[in-house]
C-alpha cells in the first residue's frame, strides 16, 4: 500500500536527483510492482521535481500543481503494471500528468455546464505565478524568469497549447485528442500565446 510521500515543493528548491540509468530504473520499477514502497519512493524522488515543474507550467498555480503532481504519482503507483519500459519512466509520468490535467479540465467544464457558470477556458485569465522551476533553455537567469512569468500569465487555453506544442513537442492532432478541441482552434491559441509572449518579453 502506498504510504504518504513528501510534498513536491520539498524538492524543488534543489535540483532534482539525476534519473537512474535504464537498467537501474527498470529494477526499481520491478521492485515497486512487487509492493516495495521504498523503490517507488526512489522513483518519486528522482522525478518529482520535473513532474512538478511541468504541472506548474501547465496550471500556473502552485496549489493546483502540487495536487496534480500528487495525482500523477498516485496514478503511477496504481498503473505500474502498464509501464512496459519502452520509454523512460519520466516520459511515462509526463504523459500521465498531461492526461490527468485534461481529465480535470473536462470535468470542470462538465460541472460548469451543469450549473450554468460562465467562463471560457480557452480565453479566460488566471493570475500569474512566479515559476522558479522548469525547463526554460535560457542562459540569462533574469530572462528565464521573465519568460516563465510570461508563460504563467497566458490565458489557460493558450498556455496549455504552448507548453504542449512548443515545450513538450506534442503534435496538433495529439493535443486535439487530449483537449477535444479542433486543430484550427489549437493553432489559433498557439498563435495567440506566441504573440502575447513576444509582447510581454518586449516590454
Amino acid at each position: 500500500m502506498l504510504t504518504h510521500l513528501d510534498e513536491p515543493e520539498t524538492f524543488i528548491a534543489a535540483m532534482p536527483s539525476p534519473p537512474p540509468d535504464r537498467d537501474a530504473e527498470r529494477a526499481l520499477v520491478d521492485r515497486a510492482r512487487g509492493g516495495d514502497v521504498g523503490a517507488f519512493e526512489a522513483l518519486y524522488r528522482a522525478n518529482v521535481g520535473r513532474v512538478y515543474a511541468l504541472a506548474l507550467r501547465l496550471t500556473a498555480d502552485r496549489r493546483d500543481a502540487t495536487e496534480l503532481t500528487q495525482d500523477v504519482f498516485v496514478h503511477a503507483w496504481r498503473r505500474l503494471g502498464t509501464f512496459r519500459g519502452d520509454a523512460v519512466f519520466a516520459t511515462w509520468l509526463h504523459r500521465i500528468a498531461v492526461n490527468s490535467l485534461f481529465m480535470r479540465v473536462r470535468g470542470d467544464r462538465r460541472r460548469a455546464a451543469r450549473i450554468g457558470a460562465p467562463g471560457d477556458d480557452a480565453t479566460g485569465d488566471e493570475p500569474p505565478a512566479a515559476l522558479d522551476a522548469g525547463y526554460a533553455r535560457v542562459v540569462d537567469v533574469e530572462q528565464a524568469v521573465d519568460l516563465e512569468r510570461a508563460i504563467a500569465a497566458l490565458p489557460p487555453g493558450a498556455r496549455r497549447v504552448f507548453v504542449l506544442y512548443d515545450i513538450l513537442g506534442y503534435r496538433h492532432e495529439e493535443i486535439a485528442r487530449l483537449t477535444g478541441l479542433a486543430e484550427g482552434t489549437l493553432r489559433a491559441q498557439l498563435h495567440r500565446a506566441r504573440k502575447l509572449l513576444m509582447e510581454a518579453l518586449d516590454r
